[in-house]
């Protein structure tokens, strides 16, 4: 499980980025984080793992109090925490099997990681995640040959390959076209359900946090203003959560038709 106890942020300039957030995730559990730009979404995901360092509170992920850990405990425990990036952060030059294996980085030596020789159940499993997200073939193809939606896929694999119990995920369709989007998102949710994964997931298309999480996290000014279900979310909530707008169509459920991947 995952407890936020009266985590709080504040920047150098001033700005309050988050409030005082608390909130409890029970493991297995997909999240979708919404909200407008501003509203705090990224800064809490990155105070989980401490990308940025929170200002009060603490994060508490199975009974570990993240928030006091040391650098070197910290480093420790980011093995459980996988990170998937809105700009996919992979090295553009090294190819896809390499990027995959560098999720392990934080299990191997570094003479061993920096001469690229990794166990080879490292290496199996990274060909099975690959084969997994429909990427097998192109396991030698240098990452800046990928389209964006199969640059994502390679970041799926690299979170998982950490054997992570938590995902966090940061925008992860926000540069990518509709249909892609959602395969990412379904791609998302299948793995988290196979694997028994919890994750937070950063946001900003309603329809998909509707269609592929079970639970909804609206956040405003750093508050948390709507927590429950997808099917709660309604014109009225999200008047709170965005501010007055026509909310009628963005919240029409459409069936989710796509192959899967």
């Amino acid at each position: 499980m995952l407890k936020l106890e009266n985590l709080t942020k504040r920047y150098n300039t001033g700005d309050l980025a988050l409030q005082g957030i608390d909130l409890s995730i029970p493991n297995g559990q997909v999240l979708a984080l919404i909200g407008p730009s501003g509203a705090g979404k990224s800064t809490l995901i990155r105070c989980i793992n401490r990308l940025v360092e929170p200002t009060n509170g603490s994060a508490i992920l199975n009974e570990v109090n993240l928030t006091k850990l040391s650098s070197r405990a910290l480093r420790k425990s980011r093995r459980k925490m996988g990170m998937i990036f809105q700009e996919y952060a992979l090295v553009e030059r090294l190819t896809v099997m390499e990027n995959v294996l560098s999720g392990r980085l934080g299990y191997v030596g570094f003479w061993k990681s920096f001469l690229r020789r990794f166990p080879k159940k490292d290496v199996n499993e990274a060909f099975r995640l690959l084969d997994r997200v429909g990427l097998l073939e192109m396991a030698d193809k240098r990452a800046d040959e990928l389209s964006g939606g199969q640059r994502q896929r390679v970041g799926i694999c690299r979170a998982l390959i950490q054997d992570p119990d938590l995902l966090l995920v940061d925008e992860p369709t926000a540069s990518l076209d509709p249909k892609t989007s959602r395969q990412i998102m379904r791609l998302i949710n299948e793995l988290c359900q196979e694997r028994g994964l919890t994750a937070i997931i950063n946001i900003h298309d309603v329809l998909l946090a509707q269609m592929f999480s079970q639970r909804i996290v609206g956040l405003a000014l750093g508050n948390i203003v709507y927590d429950g279900s997808p099917e709660g979310l309604t014109p009225e909530v999200l008047t709170k959560i965005y501010g007055e707008e026509d909310w009628s169509a963005t919240i029409e459920k459409v069936d989710d038709e796509d192959e899967e991947v």
